[in-house]
Order: C-alpha cells, then sequence, then structure tokens
C-alpha cells in the first residue's frame, strides 16, 4: 500500500524573515511617508493622512476602502476630518473563509508639544532610530501590519480565513469615530483583532478612562478691591486639592491583573481668568481619571461628582460675595478592556515567536493605558496589543519631545507578526 504524500503545514519562518529584511528599506521609506503628513489631534484634520496612506497602499497593488465619517459627527466631536481605512486580504472561500484577523492602528496624534531636538514631523534616522510624532504609536505599526501581510501573502501564502487592515483616526479622543464607527455601521466583524503596540511585551487587558471637564464659576472683580468678588481660581485650587487627595486612597486600591497596579488620577488642562489685574470669574480645568479593570465606572463617576459638589460647597467666599458655581460635563468614558478566551491561540502564537526572535520571553500582561481595542471587546471580539515598540513606553518618549523608534524593533515585530499570522491561518 502506497502511504499518500502530506505537505509540513509549518510555515517557513526563515522565509518569511528574508522577505522582510529584503523589503525593509521600502518599509522604513512607507513610515516615513506617514510621519512626514501632521495629524495632530487636536485639530483633529486628518482625512489628508487617510488619502495618502490609500494611495500608498494601492502603489502596492492593494484595494482599499474609503470610509469618511460624516462631518457633522466629525464637528459634533469637536474634530474637522475623519476618514477610516479598510484593507480586505481573504484567502479561503465558503467553510475556509474564517478566522479574520483585523489588525488595528491609528494615524491621528497628540500634538508635539514643545522640547524637541528633532523636526516632529521629519522623520529623520539617527543612530538606527526614525524620530518623529507618531513614530513609535501608532503610525510605526501602519507599518508593521502592512508589511507582514505583504511577507505572509509572498512567502506562506494561506488558503483560509482573511486579514483586514483597519487603519483608523479617533484614538486620541477614545475612537468612537475610528473602530468604534467602523463597528457600529456593519462595515466589519473580524473573528480576532491585533491592535498596535507600544512595548515587547503581549497586551491582553487594560485600564479605562473617565474624563471629566470641571466649570467652576464666581464673580469678577477688580484685583484693587477682590472682596467685591469670589476668585473662581480660588475655588478651583480648593476643589484641585480635594480630588488630588484621593490619589493616596487610590494607592490602597490594588488590581489583579499583571502590568496593572492602581487607580489614579491627573488633571491635565486648566484655564481661566480674563486679565491681570481681574479677579477670575471662571475656571475650567480637565480631569483624567484612570479605572481599573474591576471597578466600576459608574460608581467612579458618582465619587468624583460627589468630591466635587462637597469641595465646592464648602468653599467660604468673601462676606457677601457669590458662592462658587459649578458645573460637571462627561467628555469621555472609556471602559476597561479584560481578556476574552477566543484570544489565547493569537497571545500564544505572538509570545511564541517573540520570544524566538527577540531572544527572551516575552510576558501577557496588562497596561495602564486605554486604548481602541476595547471596542472590538466590547462587541465580543478578542484583541490582543502588540506591534513595534521598545522594552518600555518610556524609552520611546511616546508623547513626549523626540519620540522615536529603534529601527530594528520594526523589523522584530513585523516579523513576529508575519509569523504569528502565517501560524493562524495555514492548513
Amino acid at each position: 500500500m502506497t502511504t499518500p504524500a502530506t505537505t509540513d503545514p509549518t510555515p517557513d519562518y526563515a522565509a518569511l524573515d528574508a522577505w522582510i529584511d529584503a523589503h525593509f528599506d521600502e518599509q522604513v521609506r512607507f513610515l516615513q511617508t506617514l510621519v512626514r503628513v501632521p495629524t495632530d489631534t487636536p485639530p483633529g484634520d486628518n482625512a489628508r493622512h487617510a488619502e495618502i496612506t490609500a494611495a500608498a497602499l494601492e502603489a502596492m497593488g492593494w484595494a482599499v476602502e474609503r470610509h469618511p465619517v460624516p462631518a457633522e459627527q466629525v464637528q459634533a466631536a469637536g474634530l474637522a476630518s475623519i476618514t477610516n481605512l479598510i484593507v480586505r486580504r481573504p484567502y479561503g472561500a465558503g467553510e475556509r473563509a474564517r478566522p479574520v484577523i483585523a489588525l488595528n492602528a491609528h494615524g491621528d496624534v497628540v500634538p508635539p508639544g514643545e522640547g524637541w531636538t528633532h523636526d516632529p514631523y521629519g522623520a529623520e534616522i539617527v543612530d538606527g532610530k526614525l524620530y518623529g510624532r507618531a513614530a513609535a504609536v501608532s503610525k510605526s505599526d501602519f507599518a508593521t501590519y502592512t508589511f507582514a501581510v505583504r511577507a505572509l501573502e509572498a512567502v506562506a501564502r494561506p488558503r483560509r480565513g482573511a486579514v483586514e487592515l483597519h487603519f483608523t483616526y479617533d484614538e486620541e479622543m477614545g475612537g468612537e469615530l475610528g473602530p468604534g464607527w467602523l463597528l457600529a455601521q456593519g462595515l466589519t466583524q473580524p473573528d480576532l483583532l491585533l491592535a498596535a503596540g507600544f512595548t515587547y511585551q503581549v497586551v491582553t487587558a487594560h485600564n479605562g478612562c473617565l474624563q471629566l471637564e470641571v466649570t467652576v464659576e464666581g464673580e469678577m472683580a477688580h484685583a484693587a478691591i477682590p472682596d467685591t468678588g469670589t476668585d473662581a481660581l480660588q475655588g478651583a485650587v480648593h476643589i484641585l486639592q480635594a480630588l488630588y487627595r484621593l490619589n493616596a486612597d487610590y494607592l490602597q486600591v490594588r488590581s489583579g491583573v499583571e502590568g496593572i497596579t492602581h487607580p489614579y488620577l491627573n488633571v491635565g488642562r486648566i484655564d481661566g481668568g480674563t486679565h491681570t489685574n481681574v479677579v477670575p470669574g471662571k475656571v475650567v480645568f480637565r480631569l483624567d481619571r484612570r479605572m481599573i479593570p474591576e471597578e466600576d465606572p459608574a460608581e467612579v463617576e458618582a465619587q468624583l461628582r460627589r468630591v466635587i459638589a462637597e469641595a465646592a460647597a464648602d468653599f467660604a467666599p468673601p462676606r457677601g460675595g457669590r458662592a462658587l458655581r459649578v458645573q460637571v460635563r462627561r467628555t469621555l468614558l472609556a471602559h476597561a478592556m479584560r481578556p476574552l478566551p477566543g484570544a489565547q491561540p493569537l497571545v500564544q502564537a505572538l509570545q511564541r515567536h517573540a520570544q524566538a526572535v527577540l531572544g527572551e520571553a516575552i510576558p501577557a500582561v496588562g497596561t495602564p493605558l486605554y486604548t481602541d481595542v476595547r471596542l472590538y471587546v466590547a462587541r465580543g471580539i478578542p484583541g490582543v496589543i502588540y506591534g513595534a515598540g521598545p522594552r518600555t513606553v518610556r524609552e520611546s518618549n511616546a508623547k513626549r519631545a523626540d519620540e522615536h523608534l529603534v529601527l530594528e524593533d520594526l523589523r522584530r515585530a513585523t516579523r513576529v507578526v508575519a509569523r504569528a499570522l502565517a501560524d493562524l491561518l495555514a492548513g
């Protein structure tokens, strides 16, 4: 009896790596093109970047779907323009059409800020590092995912499942007009998600985030006779002190998720006053409260509103002066991401290949950041965070001056992602 011939289903990882190496200069040029187009959010006028990205992908031979978000929705969110992109790469049909694995990275970024020694939109390469806003988070993973998929198709040639690239433009403002909008419109329903990374770690959970805008109103007065008004800045300081005291209590609230420690509160912006010689009549500040996965967002918000109201009531205006008036408005609520069981095959493939490529064991952990991944997970789509990045967020200066990406980390991450996709779509 003749034994039927069999084909080894194990992907050729060395060939994948070699393809990535052979095309690495092209990959770096692609990333430079993306970094050189500003996408500061606010103001969030990012449709141009999406068009340039789409044109570059089309030059590689891919069809690109452009999905502009209606202008009224964008403007209501305080932004100018958003066009989200989807690239669909199907490999199988019928029973072999799944799994569909989505790869998501965001192109919007926080403004550069001060202190740069390199042009934040120059994409300069110095000593093996590419400098620029979003070089590390997360235009880098536009390049990681694009070239990992190109390597997959050139070498592994999968015959089942599909890959979708989701390049979106609303992460900095919460993601509801990025992945949230694509999902709500029924434009995609993947089985697994891999989203832009920022460290060597494979991230399976993250914090939630609540942001509030607090408006404190007193009564303006001439600085020469301050007792004739109610100083809104002094009132805001009184409230801020009460809020900051909560951070001491938060140290005692511990998360059971490795990589996540405790909740914390930060006030990131304060505006107010009209002139140096005028007692401020109004001050507005914005606070950011990071919530560990175990916390209930409704309870967190209720506590913050209670602390603000009690502190405002406790503030004593001048004799006969107007009491403080305080308004609190929620500007963002991002739920925490929890791991879903269906993510394990992707987690294990990423860990296995990251260890092989990086030469060290790579943990699967949580992170105190919050991301768009929660929007997929909330719809039952298992999500994992992994892409180009250093060992820690701090090393890359992400969201700081001189943000940069070590180019070898881009090469390594692309290898890991290509290998993991080949495993999941083999057979």
